[in-house]
């Protein structure tokens, strides 16, 4: 049996817990007062809060209203104390609008049929306008920063343009074939004597990706910027047998590596194409190749494509190279994994060299140069051998019967670009060729290195080099030309290569050179 205390013990327990419970509690303290300074708009109010109050309870009670652009000092939500002050600022803003003049450029263009000194006006100066909103801020009426905010191009400014003749007392000199060259976005041609010239393209729009004459020398195939819809150039050509001739637009767009005219099949080109990016390079690669005809009053006829869109197997973003053998029945071609054929009837590709892509560490792959001999029998080429040989690029020759490699000049550099001479008859009957290429001054760092003109014959024997002198400066990498015949009163033909943006003809037997512009504004060529 349970038994249960008295009833006065329960009540004592229970009064003992309450008291133990309030002894707990903490004290309650009576909210108090604080007066705080408040000073805006030049006048100073004091005003009494109750104690936590912020910086913009104080405002309030004062009966001021911050403003927008206003600013509290302390920031309004800062807690005040007994003896605060607080500052209303008063911000406020002015926008005044002036027109300020802008200048107009003054270019001078550079013209070769002009004699040296003569000048004309293409184009009169005209002063742009634009409209600059200024922006003022004022803190208590007070100016603390005044400036631009906004400006608006209401005219723009016309350049003014004048022409300078530099034509300079050049001797003329006799050539074969026709010479066609780039300069300054316009194409012009040489005939006879490099006296003799006429400008066939005058659209000043020429980007120089593609320039190349046809083989009889008839027609010029070349690109121009198009940069509507965000293509990057479109396809072009022009007869050079018509004084006055319309420039046929061949409807190709986005050809950064390879356009040329077949061999032996008249008016009929190959081209590669890409497609243009918002990242560099600006392309991704095609790696395709297709073929057109067209007729001199402008129809064209696209043919079936000899390659479709493929990955153009390592580094295959930059793009494939291509160049047709003589004959026309066969393509070369050339990216940053090897060289190899490319069969025109069912679209397969033979490798002839493969390596391992060189590393450029920039947004842009190295292609070797790769050019047939006359006869079609030989592919010249730079080859790099392996990743352990460094910067080491060797002028290679492969033979199309056996495919047998041999190399015929070592350390050349990446930028050779071999070109092979037109045939020519030895006394003893035999024909035989010589190949032109570029070597590096400093093959160890070719990327960047300066080059000199070499020649030697098809063997890689007999090689000399033939421009510039020695100690003069080196020539930028590029794919020079060789006459279509020997120069008059000579039994070597001749090389056109550009020199500090001249064109210079060289020949190939006496090394006797000849400047031929004077303008500094030539960027590509080609003689056929």
């Amino acid at each position: 049996m349970i038994r249960r205390p008295p009833a006065f013990l329960c009540n004592l327990f229970c009064l003992g817990a309450v008291l133990l419970l309030a002894g707990c509690i903490a004290p309650q303290v009576s909210e108090g007062e604080i007066g705080v300074s408040v000073t805006a708009d030049g006048e100073k109010v004091q005003v009494q809060l109750p104690a936590g109050s912020t910086v913009d309870q104080a405002l309030r009670a004062a009966g001021i209203a911050p403003g927008g652009l206003d600013k509290a000092e302390p920031p309004l939500y800062t807690v005040l104390s007994d003896g605060s002050k607080v500052r209303l600022i008063r911000v406020t803003e002015e926008f005044t609008i002036e027109q300020q003049v802008i200048p107009f450029e003054q270019q001078v263009v550079r013209n070769e049929a002009l004699p040296a000194g003569q000048e004309h006006w293409l184009q009169i100066g005209q002063n742009g306008m634009e409209e600059i909103t200024i922006r003022k801020v004022f803190e208590d009426g007070v100016e603390i920063s005044n400036g631009p905010v906004k400006s608006v191009v209401i005219r723009e400014p016309v350049p003014q343009i004048k022409m300078v003749g530099v034509q300079k007392a050049f001797a003329p000199v006799p050539i074969p074939g026709r010479l066609a060259y780039l300069v300054d976005g316009d194409a012009w041609v040489m005939e006879g004597t490099t006296g003799n010239r006429r400008m066939v393209v005058d659209t000043g729009d020429l980007d120089g990706r593609i320039f190349s004459l046809s083989p009889d020398g008839d027609w010029l195939l070349f690109s121009r910027r198009f940069e509507e819809d965000g293509n990057i150039n479109n396809l072009w050509a022009v007869n050079l047998d018509q004084e006055t001739s319309a420039i046929i637009d061949l409807k190709v767009n986005n050809v950064v590596h390879f356009a040329d005219w077949r061999p032996g099949v008249a008016q009929t080109i190959g081209y590669s194409t890409v497609e243009p990016r918002l990242a560099a390079p600006g392309w991704q690669a095609n790696n395709d190749l297709q073929l057109l005809s067209f007729s001199a009053s402008g129809y064209i006829r696209n043919l079936p494509a000899v390659l479709e869109t493929n990955s153009g197997g390592v580094y295959g973003w930059w793009g494939t190279d291509y160049s047709w053998a003589p004959d026309g029945q066969r393509l070369a071609y050339a990216r940053p994994d090897g060289i190899g054929l490319l069969d025109l009837e069912t679209g397969e590709t033979s490798p002839l060299i493969d390596y391992t892509p060189v590393q450029t560490f920039g947004d842009w792959a190295w292609v070797p140069g790769i050019d047939w001999d006359p006869q079609g029998d030989f592919l010249y080429t730079v080859y790099h051998p392996a990743p352990a040989e460094g910067q080491r690029f060797d002028l290679t020759v492969a033979s199309l019967a056996g495919g047998q490699l041999v190399d015929l000049t070592p350390d050349v550099g990446m930028f050779a670009y071999p070109v092979s001479s037109p045939l020519v008859t030895l006394p003893s009957g035999e024909q035989t060729s010589q190949v032109a290429y570029l070597q590096a001054s400093f093959p160890s760092q070719s990327e960047s290195s300066r080059y000199r003109l070499m020649v030697m014959d098809r063997d890689g024997s007999n090689r000399r080099a033939l421009f510039p002198a020695e100690g003069a400066g080196g020539l930028e990498p590029q794919k020079v030309a060789w006459s279509p015949e020997p120069l008059k009163d000579s039994s070597g033909f001749a090389l056109a290569v550009l020199y500090e943006n001249n064109l210079w003809l060289v020949d190939s037997e006496t090394g006797e050179t000849w400047q031929v512009t004077g303008d500094g504004l030539t960027s590509r060529l080609d003689w056929k």
